[in-house]
This record gives structure tokens, sequence and C-alpha cells, in this order.
């Protein structure tokens, strides 16, 4: 019997339009090679940090090939976020099982957001920290025994939220900027900021899609220009 082998990215990758790339890498492979100045990102850290920035890298790189890009360093600024290559909007999320990255040279894309976490219940002394009223209210509405999971997925979703928007904004945001309203029948989610942003103005919706897998909740923003 021939056993076939499925990457996160197989499944994520209806999350995002046929404009953006997904790349995938494997962080517990041997550590990819960086480009140029993106060492300077790996040298004070541990091993298994080094080999999880290195690997989303490599994913970021395999993206941008599915793009017709050659591959191109993505450096590290001073706020650890991304810094694309010009012409590219991107996004890198990874656990210690798999890097996932999300490229797109489209225009019309102004930002791009994604967040994968293991499929396992957030602790309920973390929910205060991570949830709004309205997202407890949320919570409160299921069983018991569902809520550390889905309380997981409002905080992937905000995760992915905050990337996006960050991209744009360049403005820290904490948990409780947002209201978050899953769609399960639908995988797709709502939130809502509950304060002015640059570049957004307090009440602002930002739509998002989720999936939920055995052993892991990934969230994605797509921001398009109006």
């Amino acid at each position: 019997m021939i056993l076939q082998q499925f990457s996160s990215a197989d499944y994520a990758r209806s999350l995002f339009s046929d404009t953006v790339a997904m790349g995938w890498a494997d962080p517990k492979a041997p550590m990819p090679r960086l480009l140029g100045d993106e060492v300077l990102a790996i040298e004070q850290v541990s091993a298994p940090r080094a080999r999880e920035f290195a690997s989303g890298r490599a994913a970021a790189r395999n993206a941008m090939e599915q793009l017709g890009h050659m591959p191109r360093p993505v450096l590290q600024g001073d706020d650890r976020a991304p810094i694309w290559p010009a012409g590219l909007v991107g996004s890198i999320t990874h656990t210690g099982h798999d890097a996932l990255a999300v490229v797109t040279d489209d225009p019309a894309i102004r930002a791009l957001g994604i967040d994968m976490e293991l499929a396992t219940p957030l602790e309920p002394n973390l929910w205060p920290v991570i949830c709004t009223q309205n997202d407890l209210l949320w919570l409160a509405a299921l069983g018991p025994t569902q809520r550390g999971n889905f309380a997981k997925l409002l905080f992937s979703a905000k995760e992915a939220v905050y990337k996006a928007q960050y991209q744009i904004s360049r403005c820290l945001i904490d948990f409780h900027a947002l209201d978050l309203t899953p769609d399960l029948a639908t995988m797709r989610f709502t939130a809502i900021l509950r304060q002015d942003v640059p570049g957004f103005a307090q009440g602002t919706r930002i739509d998002g899609r989720f999936l939920i897998l055995a052993s892991s909740i990934i969230c994605a923003v797509e921001m398009r220009s109006k």
C-alpha cells in the first residue's frame, strides 16, 4: 500500500485567492541555507528558533518561485516583522512541525496574514488575556469541552489579523483591540477593530478564513484595495 504524504499547505491553500502562493517547509529538517543578511536574525537565538526562522524563509522562497520570482532574502526588521522584497507582500507562520509562508505580487492585495497554532486547548487562565467580553460571551455559548479549543481559534485568528493590519498601520495592538466572531458553519471569521489604528478607523471590519485540522489550526487574512 502506498501512503501519500500531505503538508499543511495542501489543505491551507484554499484559504487564499489564486494570486497568492503558499510555500511549506519542515522545521525538523536540516536547517536550510539563509540568504544575505538573513543570518543576522539568528546570531543570538537558540538552535530550534534558528531552524524555525530558516524554515519560514525557505517556505517564503518556495512561494516566490511559484510566482515566477527568483528567491530573494526576507530580512527581519527591528520589530522582528519580515521585510518583503519590493513588489511582494507576504506573511510567515510556523510551529515545531510546519512552516508556512504566503506571498503575492498582486497589486490589489494590500496585506496578508497567516497564523498556525497547534490544535490544543488554550489554558483558561489565558482566556481573559486574549478575549474581549464579546469573545467570552461567544465562548460561553459553546459546550464546556469545546471552549478551550475554540479559545485557541480566537487567539490564532487575532494573530492573523494583527499580522495583516501591522503591514499597513505599523502599529502594535493588543488582543482586546479586536472583537472576533467565527462562523463555524462557513469556516470564516469577522474581526471588528475597537479603536482607531493608522489606516483603519474604529469599527473597521476585517474578514478572514480558518481551517481546523487534526493537529493544527490555520487562520488567514487577505486585505484587498477597495
